[in-house]
């Protein structure tokens, strides 16, 4: 996939992962990487803040390069915010974490693999020690969409160490609102599956994608589940009665244990280190993630991080078609990484 219209660089690397060999869903641990560097990056020894990229449920790494009718990719309106000096240079790591379920929501789990792991020992020191980036978390941002959101929101809380940066666009939260819904759902829809969601996925896999009416609901619980409350040798187990829609407290309460609403008071320290964090949602998101993101946002202020180093805002959209704030934020963060 060529990019001649840059000013920057696309470099379209593999790594080989020692930690998603044999996971549990059989998937590559050869991935695919992107790495942007800024324009000049080869005219210099200079080094350079890391922003690091990761996709919504169901993305992989060469979307990226997808076009749609009167848009540009973010490839594109990425490079453009450092060709036109909007912001100084930085680097773009874009990083694939597919399942065979379609996502992997970026956590460490034995229904999918450690794709937490994978992400922070063994993509961010792949790239510090083949690109020059200023390997400091000061100097180290994390930024994503949706489930990607999610990811940029609990990674910085899980690893301070990595990230001193964040950037969640619609990201899932306060999972009251954006899941309970979706469960009633899908056990209406799994009547037609003897309640059972492997029965579905048999059938999904038997035949064309995505084309019955319940096909990216469905994928994504599984994938959820097998992310949130698999059993110890994989098997998702869905976090509430498939014949009722009745909540398994047990189950349920393992979700909700990576709510980063629910997070914030488990992480106040390592949320308060933060020296930029954006959010943002669209007013009419289908999985209520404007909530999300009041909450999240209310949540720092109310653990002390300082107003100036949080943007938030809402703006009229609903949860597609949102990609044109991406390069939005990686201005904002590009201002503020250290170098």
């Amino acid at each position: 996939m060529m990019f001649s219209e840059l000013a920057g660089t696309l470099h379209q690397e593999t790594i080989d992962s020692v930690l998603l060999r044999d996971n549990p869903l059989g998937d590559p641990h050869v991935r695919p990487l992107w790495v942007y560097t800024p324009p000049g990056y080869a005219s210099t020894d200079e080094r350079y803040p890391a922003i690091y990229v990761i996709q919504g449920y169901s993305g992989q790494v060469e979307m990226w390069g997808n076009r749609q009718a009167f848009r540009q990719p973010f490839l594109v309106t990425a490079d453009q915010v450092f060709a036109q000096d909007h912001a100084p240079g930085c680097i773009l790591v874009f990083v694939d974490a597919w399942t065979a379920y379609g996502g992997s929501q970026f956590v460490d789990s034995p229904g999918t693999g450690k794709y937490h792991s994978y992400l922070c020992d063994e993509v961010v020191p792949w790239v510090d020690a083949r690109f020059r980036t200023i390997a400091d978390r000061e100097s180290r941002a994390i930024s994503g969409k949706s489930s990607g959101g999610f990811g940029a929101m609990i990674t910085p809380m899980l690893r301070p160490d990595l990230f001193g940066a964040l950037a969640t666009h619609a990201g899932d939260a306060l999972y009251e609102y954006c899941y309970l819904n979706e469960f009633a759902k899908s056990a209406r829809a799994l009547r037609e599956y003897d309640h059972d969601i492997l029965k579905w996925w048999d059938d999904f896999r038997s035949r064309i994608a995505l084309t019955k009416e319940h096909d990216m609901s469905l994928t994504l619980l599984l994938g959820c589940t097998a992310a949130f409350s698999a059993d110890p040798d994989g098997t998702p187990r869905l976090p509430f009665d498939p014949r009722s829609g009745q909540i398994i407290p047990e189950l349920w309460d393992r979700w909700l244990a990576w709510d980063p609403i629910r997070m914030i008071d488990r992480y106040t320290a390592e949320l308060r280190s933060l020296r930029a964090v954006w959010i943002d949602a669209g007013t009419r998101d289908e999985w209520f993630l404007d909530l999300g993101a009041e909450a999240f946002n209310d949540g720092l202020n109310r653990i002390g991080l300082p107003p100036e180093r949080v943007n938030f805002e809402l703006f009229p959209a609903s949860h597609g078609g949102i990609d044109y704030r991406y390069p939005l934020a990686v201005t904002w963060l590009a201002h503020r990484l250290q170098r």
